[in-house]
C-alpha cells in the first residue's frame, strides 16, 4: 500500500493550484494552506487562543491527579508537574502545528494520568510509571508506522464516525455541565440539577449567562463568538470576585484572581527521570497488562477525537477520511513517549481542540498558537488560573451543541446504522469515556450486520477491532483468570 492511499484528499485538496490559490500569498499561507482551506489568519489566531483558553484548566488539573504517592511512597512536585504539563503540551502542539497542520491540541490525557495515579504508580515508582508511558507510545508509533492505526481509522464505516462525533460532543457538554457545577451527583439519583435539585452561587449562574451569551452571539453570526464569550465571563467573574460579591471558596477551579507574582521560573526536575528496570517485583504479565490498557486509553480516545475535530473542521472527505492523518497520528503516538520523557504523562489529542474549530480554525497554525501559548505558560503559569473553571465550561457546552449536528447524516430508519450510532453517542457521556462509546459501536455493527446475513460487507479490520474490544469489556475478568491484579 502506498502513502498515497493512506493520504485521502478533500474536495479543496482535488481543486486544483490554480483553482483555490489566490496570487501573492504569503508564506504563512502556502506552508499552512490557509487560505486553500477557507480560513484566515485571523482566524486561525482566534481559534488557537480560544483552544488554549478551553485547555488551560490541565495545567492545574494534571498535577492534581498525578499528585498521589508511588509504590515508594514518593510524591511528584508541583511545580515541576506543571512544568511538565505546560512543557510536553506545548512541545507536542508545536509539532502537530508545524508537522500535522491541523487544528489538533495536544496535552496530558486525563484517561491515561488516571491510569497512571490508580494503577501504575501504586505497584512501582514514578519514573517507572513514566517509562510506561514512553513504551506504549512506542507502540503507538509503531501501529502508524506500519500504517495499521491509519487502516483501524479509515475502516470504520461513516455512520459510525458520525456517530462517534456526536457521542463526543455529548461527552464534553456533559464534562462542561458538570464542572461549572450545572449537574452535580445526586444522592437518590445519579445527577441532579446543582447540589439540592437547584443552582446554587454565582459561579454557576456566570456559566450560564456566558454559555446564553455565546449561543446568542452564534445565533447572530457574530465572528469569535465563543472567545469574546470566555472573555466577557471572565472579566465578570474578576469584577465580581474583587467587590466581593462571591465568596472565593464557590469558585470551582479557584477564585479568578492573580496570586503573587505573575511570572515564575519552571522547575525541569523531572524531565528525563524515566526507568525501565525494577520490574521484576510486578511480573511481566502484569506489566504486559499495564501497557495494554495504556495503549487502549491512548489510541481509541485519540483516534475518537481527531475523527470528531477533523469532521467538524471539514478537513475529512466523503468517506470521513482526513489527508495528512498519518502524520496527526504519528505525532499524538509520538505524544506518550514525548510525556513521559518531560514527566507530564503521555500527552494525546485534546477535544477541546473543537472550541478552536469552533471560531473557524482550519490549519496548524491555530496549533502554532495554542503552543506558543502553552510554551509561554512555563514562565507564566500563575496567569492560567484567572480563567473560572465555570466560564471555560461553557465553551464545551456549546461545541457540544454543534457537534450534535452530525445527527442529520445519520440514517436513523436502517437498524444496522442506527443501533450501533446510538450506543456509541449514549455510552460516551453515560459511561464517562469515549474508548466505551466506540467499543459497544463498533461491537453492535459487526454483531447486527451478521445477523441480518450482511457479514461480508464487515471486513477484517472491523472483526479485528471487534475482537479487541471484547478483550477490552473482558479485560477485568481476564486478569483475574490470569492472577493480574
Amino acid at each position: 500500500m502506498t502513502q498515497q492511499s493512506l493520504e485521502p484528499r478533500t474536495t479543496a485538496d482535488d481543486a486544483g493550484e490554480g483553482s483555490r490559490v489566490p496570487a501573492g500569498r504569503s508564506w504563512l499561507d502556502r506552508y499552512f494552506h490557509i487560505s486553500g482551506r477557507g480560513s484566515t489568519v485571523a482566524r486561525e489566531v482566534r481559534g488557537g487562543v480560544t483552544t488554549f483558553m478551553a485547555m488551560a484548566y490541565i495545567l492545574l488539573l494534571n498535577p492534581l491527579i498525578l499528585s498521589g504517592k508511588d509504590a515508594a511512597g514518593d510524591t511528584l512536585g508541583q511545580k515541576a508537574l506543571i512544568t511538565a504539563t505546560a512543557f510536553a503540551a506545548a512541545f507536542t502542539t508545536l509539532l502537530m502545528g508545524f508537522l500535522g497542520r491541523v487544528p489538533l491540541a495536544l496535552a496530558a490525557g486525563l484517561s491515561v494520568s488516571g491510569v497512571l495515579s490508580s494503577q501504575v504508580a501504586p505497584q512501582m515508582t514514578w519514573p517507572q510509571a513514566m517509562g510506561m508511558c514512553v513504551m506504549y507510545g512506542v507502540v503507538i508509533m509503531l501501529l502508524v508506522v506500519t500504517g495499521l492505526r491509519e487502516m483501524i481509522m479509515n475502516a470504520i464505516p461513516l455512520a459510525l464516525k458520525h456517530g462517534i462525533t456526536m457521542g463526543i460532543g455529548l461527552f464534553i457538554a456533559l464534562i462542561g455541565f458538570y464542572k461549572s457545577g450545572f449537574v452535580h451527583q445526586g444522592k437518590a439519583t445519579p445527577v441532579t440539577l446543582g447540589p439540592a435539585g437547584e443552582l446554587a452561587g454565582w459561579p454557576v449562574l456566570l456559566f450560564a449567562g456566558t454559555l446564553l451569551l455565546i449561543f446568542m452571539l452564534q445565533a447572530r453570526n457574530v465572528p469569535g463568538a465563543i472567545l469574546i464569550g470566555i472573555v466577557g465571563g471572565t472579566a465578570v467573574a474578576a469584577i465580581l470576585n474583587a467587590a466581593g460579591v462571591v465568596d472565593p471558596a464557590q469558585w470551582a477551579g479557584g477564585a479568578p484572581e492573580l496570586h503573587g507574582s505573575a511570572v515564575s521560573m519552571p522547575d525541569f526536575s523531572l524531565f528525563g527521570d524515566v526507568r525501565f528496570g525494577g520490574w521484576g517485583e510486578v511480573g511481566a504479565m502484569t506489566v504486559g497488562m499495564i501497557v495494554f490498557t495504556l495503549v487502549l486509553a491512548g489510541f481509541f480516545d485519540a483516534m475518537a477525537t481527531i475523527i470528531g475535530v477533523g469532521t467538524e473542521a471539514g478537513l475529512a472527505d466523503d468517506k470521513g477520511r482526513m489527508p495528512g492523518l498519518s502524520k496527526a497520528l504519528f505525532i499524538d503516538g509520538a505524544g506518550g513517549a514525548i510525556g513521559g520523557v518531560a514527566g507530564g504523562s503521555g500527552q494525546t489529542v485534546f477535544i477541546e481542540s473543537a472550541t478552536g474549530v469552533g471560531e473557524g480554525a482550519r490549519t496548524g497554525l491555530a496549533s502554532v498558537v495554542t503552543g506558543t501559548f502553552f510554551a509561554a505558560c512555563l514562565f507564566f503559569t500563575p496567569l492560567t488560573a484567572i480563567v473560572p473553571q465555570e466560564v471555560a465550561s461553557a465553551a464545551l457546552v456549546v461545541i457540544g451543541a454543534m457537534m450534535l449536528m452530525n445527527a442529520r447524516h445519520v440514517d436513523w430508519a436502517d437498524r444496522a446504522t442506527a443501533v450501533p450510532v446510538f450506543l456509541t453517542v449514549v455510552l460516551m457521556p453515560f459511561t464517562y469515556t469515549i474508548t466505551s462509546g466506540v467499543a459497544a459501536g463498533v461491537i453492535s455493527y459487526v454483531a447486527i450486520k451478521a445477523a441480518q446475513g450482511r457479514a461480508r460487507e464487515i471486513g477484517a479490520f472491523m472483526w479485528g477491532l471487534t475482537v479487541i474490544f471484547l478483550v477490552y469489556f473482558c479485560l477485568h475478568p481476564i486478569e483475574s483468570w490470569l492472577g493480574v491484579h
